[in-house]
């Protein structure tokens, strides 16, 4: 008589208490511009950057009297926040038909969120990498949700392509693609476009996607130029001979597109500093199910059209 197991399923145990979780990038672009120190806080709908611009004519001196002359000029731009909610609910007694149910407490009464740091950590990491990406590809007119609630700043900087009214455009070799043999060429004309006036500045970079400045350091290693790539961190580099920075942002991921500008030229506008990490996670008991609620604004602008740098392939 030989033992007959064929019956049962092979054993897997299941970590119950265990709850991997996949990993999303932060928002980059907003925490560099709050470390500029330019958010603006307790925009409802929309707020102005104030613009003040003023020149100074020289006059020969050595005789009395007064002629006035130069030109203050007083001007704005909008940070128009978009506003946002998510909203998600679970019914806790789904968990009763999986491994889940490891988690949950004896009974049928549940009005607690199983694995809820979990969840709710994954949850604002979700939002943030949503942000990353809107702050930078968002649009209005977009059918994508995701992209939809404001205008980032490729569209506010280049819509359909064509820049606006005293950017400069940096493709001046027209290529029609990014390799790790034309990139080096593409950085240095964005970097060569960057005016003069602002490009002694400390806090001058050039926006890449990540996928772009994998090419960057790859094209940096073809050349036989380790040491920059070696010092490339956090996904930033300074460009050989120069005082700029190359940073990568996951916002301009796929989208084979470059912005230099002064930092301090770029504006955030919320209503509450870190508002999308707040949430409500809490047990609806009419419905029997527990829910997740977040809401927050957020929006941005540069300030200064002449300081911004804009590269975009040119069409095939």
């Amino acid at each position: 008589m030989a033992l007959d197991l064929t019956g049962l399923t092979n054993y897997v145990k299941e970590n119950e208490q265990q709850l991997a979780t996949s990993l999303v990038f932060k928002p980059k672009t907003a925490q560099l511009i709050e470390g500029a120190g330019n958010v603006m806080v307790g925009v409802k709908s929309s707020e102005k950057i104030n613009i003040m611009e003023t020149n100074a004519v020289f006059q020969a001196g050595g005789t009395c009297g007064f002629s006035s002359s130069g030109t203050t000029a007083f001007t704005q731009r909008s940070v128009a926040p978009g506003k946002i909610k998510v909203n998600e609910s679970i019914c806790p007694k789904a968990f009763e038909a999986k491994y889940t149910q490891k988690a949950l407490r004896a009974g049928s009464y549940y009005d607690y969120m199983p694995f809820a740091d979990e969840y709710s950590a994954k949850k604002i990491e979700v939002i943030g990498a949503a942000l990353e990406t809107a702050l930078w590809q968002g649009d209005t007119a977009s059918s994508n949700a995701q992209l939809a609630r404001f205008d980032g700043l490729l569209k506010l900087i280049a819509p359909s392509g064509t820049p606006v009214t005293g950017v400069v455009v940096g493709n001046t070799s027209e290529a029609t693609s990014i390799t790790s043999s034309n990139i080096i060429g593409l950085v240095d004309d964005v970097y060569t476009a960057i005016p003069a006036s602002i490009v002694a500045n400390g806090d001058v970079v050039i926006f890449v996607g990540m996928d772009t400045f994998r090419t960057y350091t790859v094209a940096l290693k073809e050349a036989n130029l380790f040491h920059y790539a070696a010092e490339s961190v956090d996904f930033e580099i300074v460009l050989p001979g120069t005082n700029v920075k190359l940073v990568a942002v996951n916002g301009l991921n796929g989208t084979d597109q470059m912005v230099a500008t002064r930092l301090s030229n770029l504006y955030l506008g919320v209503d509450l500093l870190n508002e999308e990490e707040r949430f409500e996670l809490f047990y609806a008991k009419e419905a029997d199910e527990m829910r997740f609620v977040a809401e927050f604004k957020m929006g941005v602008n540069y300030a200064f059209p002449t300081e911004v740098v804009w590269f975009g392939l040119a069409e095939a």
